[in-house]
């Protein structure tokens, strides 16, 4: 077994704490006990208890959060559209918005919804930031328009993203939440 075994399981543990699904004590035994495996059989319990009787048994089959979700079968159609709308609901003037509402209501019940509209949010913030900034310069005020047809662009490709059940990240984008 290598650290980069020990390394895969932590990241899973991290997701599903960042998920809220069990608190911080929970989360360090779990971490501790990941931590000082020496076996895959060490690691197996935890990823039982992380994912239930899903096949846990191949510890790469599973995927930490950020990485694509189409590996654990496929999300419902309500994900997937709940997921494209935190991506899409800026284009029709919700831009910070749209997906914190998505964020609020859907990440308790969908990681898929969380981790899009997590993406989406952070996006926006940065476009807002972006477009209240750059105009102190005139080479900014000349940049402006760009970043606001990027923006539209790039919109529209996270909901399409999210729509084939594949992850989106947009690129220059200040991760303020997580």
């Amino acid at each position: 077994m290598s650290n980069q075994d020990r390394e895969h399981v932590v990241e899973h543990v991290k997701a599903a704490y960042a998920e809220g699904r069990f608190d911080k004590i929970e989360f360090d035994d779990r971490l501790d006990r990941a931590m000082t495996a020496r076996t895959h059989a060490d690691l197996m319990p935890i990823m039982t208890e992380l994912y239930g009787s899903r096949p846990a048994a191949n510890l790469h089959g599973m995927a930490p959060q950020g990485v694509s979700q189409a590996r654990l079968g496929p999300t419902e159609s309500g994900e997937r559209l709940g997921a494209s709308a935190a991506h899409l609901l800026p284009l029709i003037g919700l831009p910070i918005i749209g997906p914190l509402i998505l964020l609020v209501t859907g990440a308790k019940t969908s990681p898929y919804i969380r981790r899009h509209a997590l993406e989406s949010l952070n996006f926006q913030l940065t476009v807002l930031g972006a477009t209240v900034l750059l105009p102190i310069t005139i080479v900014g005020l000349v940049l402006v328009p760009i970043v606001l047809v990027g923006a539209f662009v790039l919109a529209i490709a996270g909901g399409l993203a999210a729509l084939t059940e594949r992850d989106f990240r947009y690129p220059l984008t200040v991760r303020l939440l997580k």
